[in-house]
């Protein structure tokens, strides 16, 4: 959908802030522009949606030129966000997601029944309509950016550093909510960070720039963290890229064991047999869920108290987390084992740090083949 051609920003003193920049942004997907302070990750946003003018090259928008459009019908037809939101404080929430609509000739009815169907799609309280920006939180604020941004269902959404006002755990929160509306959305998104793993996370493709403005890589975030073009990428991805990239491989292939999982209510027999050939055991409540480890000798039909018990950590979701996660569960757990559980938080099995290794190496070695094979038939 947005094609930019040898685009450079070269303002009257000299400066460049963006050199000779193509990028073909991928219909329906999250492409995301990452790099250090001054490689232009935001003026190229900007002139996206000619808030900035290119000095030279040519941004394409559906195959046509974007300076052939009257450049208010251009932004109105983007949705853009931008750090701590920038709301218009003395309008309500409801008003400020209704503004687009507004501009556009909706009517006021329509366009607030359209800000409040996104109100809900974007996690806020329908009570939270008549408010104003200073009442909310920041997480809150952002949710109220999104909803703005989308509020006239713009095939385009912009956004540049949205989350990094905010909280770690907020940030979270808003990252994993941005991936659900854009599955159920699908819009072509241009997201501006300077946050490695917010890339890594949100990103199908990512745009690595050079200060000054100039392209080092862009590729899928697990090929970027495979495979670097150069001692840049590499350094700006960091000393642990090996790690960021098991969260691209799955945790449905590991071999969980069951046997060392006991109830609560357990039987001596249960316990006796359960610990034959583990050094410890994973205690559930009733139910199944994970309450804690102990070891084999420690525990006693009728008398485990869960205050007793050795803490499990986090656990893993079976098949839907990452073996990232899942080394991670088992670097924290006390034990060097991790829970996994299923959907609904019971115990699916443990895995030890020994077997997840085993994963990661078939994962790696698995990876490597496809790559050659994806060269060879290139």
């Amino acid at each position: 959908m947005i094609r930019i051609d040898s685009v450079t920003k070269r303002y009257p003193d000299g400066t460049v802030a963006v050199d000779r920049l193509s990028l073909e942004i991928p219909d329906r997907s999250i492409t995301v522009l990452v790099g250090p302070s001054g490689c232009g990750k935001t003026t190229t946003l900007r002139m996206i949606n000619r808030m900035i003018e290119p000095s030279e090259g040519t941004i394409l928008i559906d195959g046509v030129d974007s300076r052939q459009q009257p450049v208010n019908t251009l932004r109105r037809s983007m949705g853009y966000v931008i750090q701590n939101a920038g709301l218009f404080q003395h309008r309500t929430i409801v008003d400020n997601i209704a503004t687009v609509p507004r501009l556009l000739g909706w009517s006021k009815d329509k366009a607030r029944a359209r800000a409040r169907e996104l109100m809900e799609r974007v996690g806020l309280d329908a009570s939270l309509a008549r408010r104003y920006p200073y009442q909310l939180s920041g997480g809150q604020q952002q949710r109220v950016g999104v909803a703005r941004a989308l509020a006239a269902d713009p095939p385009v959404l912009l956004m540049d550093e949205p989350f990094s006002a905010v909280d770690p755990v907020v940030r979270k929160g808003l990252q994993d909510e941005l991936l659900r509306i854009q599955d159920e959305l699908g819009k072509t998104i241009v997201f501006v960070t300077h946050d490695i793993d917010e890339a890594v996370k949100l990103g199908t493709m990512v745009a690595v720039l050079r200060t000054g403005g100039r392209l080092a890589q862009f590729a899928p975030p697990a090929e970027l963290l495979s495979d670097p073009a150069d001692a840049f990428v590499e350094d700006f991805l960091g000393a642990d890229r090996g790690i960021r990239r098991l969260s691209f491989f799955s945790s449905a292939g590991l071999d969980l064991l069951t046997a060392p999982i006991v109830a609560i209510d357990a039987s001596a027999e249960q316990i006796a047999r359960a610990g034959t050939d583990v050094p410890y055991l994973l205690v559930t409540d009733v139910e199944g869920k994970p309450l804690g480890w102990s070891e084999p000798r420690d525990l006693t039909a009728g008398t485990i108290e869960p205050a007793e018990l050795l803490p499990c950590g986090r656990p893993f979701v079976a098949g839907r987390d990452s073996l990232r996660a899942a080394l991670d569960c088992a670097v924290l757990s006390p034990t060097g084992w991790a829970v996994a559980v299923d959907a609904e938080g019971r115990a699916a099995g443990v895995v030890s740090q020994q077997t997840i290794g085993e994963a990661i190496r078939g994962a790696h070695a698995e990876g490597s083949r496809s790559s050659e094979t994806t060269k060879v038939s290139g």
